[in-house]
């Protein structure tokens, strides 16, 4: 299959799960959009501001409302995206982290059964702690730091061991915009900035971010498929924390004095850090038999070459947050394929 040629439809009716976040956002907004009327997304049922058509308030561990959407839609597969993911929330509150990522998805397994359901559920590359030089690989084991991390590797061995067709991606940043406009990882950066506040990046925290049109057309082919087993699905470009907001910083023209930089462990004991925490994506790519992922950022020249590149503005090169709606937000070289 070529990443450019269309992909197969994916079974239909489709419940996307979690659309607070950045990649079930950007998700639901692809599918709903090329499948009108048969695409779902929940979100939870005190997040008001998060409405609209085919949009319905369901806490994934709420085993009454989640049974009545299947009895209502007959769902033939589910993207599951749910997830509580701050990191400081989930250090003070356990059970909270553990209720959402763990028996909100030991739920939605109970609520599935034996039925014939599509499964694609969406990890994390924090189940690492990252103490090494990163480029994990699936068989690697996970040794998270956070709760965040812990809860979502546990969710992991709750699907892999009850859904063995199902498919788990550890996903790494997701790259795209977020509901609220301060939840993701350009939107949080981009606000501090637009604000004219400091932020404050690590510069020992590497990830693998990936963009969400390149997602997108994953999650596409991976439904439309009997691919099982746990992959890893970050991009193939690493870069820490500062070095993201670096370019967020000068794609966007924003004034560089604003963005600061430290170690992970001068930021206090909570929430703990992970490292490098960037994986291996080559298993996947290969077992679906073409790349999906461009790098992030796609071109080589909005790439950071040095601690103070952010400051240096080229002729001829001012940013401005167009540009970076266009370069950062959006994968240009999909285009067309991505909206």
């Amino acid at each position: 299959m070529s990443r450019w040629l269309p992909l197969p439809d994916p079974p239909l009716p489709l419940l996307i799960t979690g659309i607070a976040g950045v990649a079930g956002y950007n998700a639901f907004d692809y599918f709903h959009r090329r499948y009108p009327g048969r695409v779902i997304g929940t979100r939870r049922a005190d997040n008001v501001l998060l409405s609209g058509p085919a949009i319905e308030a369901c806490d994934i561990y709420d085993a009454d409302t989640m049974q009545r959407l299947f009895d209502r839609y007959q769902f033939a597969s589910v993207l599951s995206c749910e997830g509580t993911c701050k990191l400081k929330s989930c250090e003070l509150d356990p059970w909270l982290a553990w209720r959402v990522n763990v028996a909100g998805v030991d739920n939605l397994l109970e609520t599935i059964g034996d039925a014939d359901v599509r499964l694609i559920h969406l990890s994390v590359d924090l189940v690492y702690s990252g103490i090494g030089s990163g480029g994990y690989l699936e068989h690697d084991p996970p040794d998270p730091v956070t709760i965040y991390g812990k809860t979502m590797s546990h969710a992991e061995q709750l699907i892999l061991a009850r859904r063995p067709d199902a498919a788990v991606l550890r996903i790494s940043l997701p790259m795209g915009i977020s509901s609220n406009g301060h939840a993701g990882a350009i939107d949080w950066i981009q606000s501090r900035f637009q604000k004219s506040r400091p932020a404050t990046l690590y510069y020992d925290e590497i990830r693998t971010p990936t963009y969400t049109d390149c997602m997108n057309r994953l999650f596409q082919a991976l439904l439309s498929s009997r691919l099982s087993g746990l992959y890893h699905a970050g991009g193939p470009r690493q870069l820490s924390l500062y070095e993201i907001a670096q370019v967020v910083n000068r794609i966007g023209g924003y004034d560089p004095d604003h963005l600061l930089t430290c170690s992970r462990f001068e930021a206090g004991p909570i929430p703990p850090r992970a490292g490098n925490v960037t994986m291996d994506s080559s298993r996947l790519i290969r077992v679906l038999g073409f790349n999906p992922f461009d790098p992030w950022p796609l071109y080589d020249d909005h790439v950071p070459t040095h601690r103070d590149w952010h400051r240096e503005r080229p002729h001829g090169h001012r940013g401005s947050p167009a540009l970076l709606a266009e370069v950062l937000y959006r994968n240009p070289r999909l285009g067309d394929l991505a909206a």
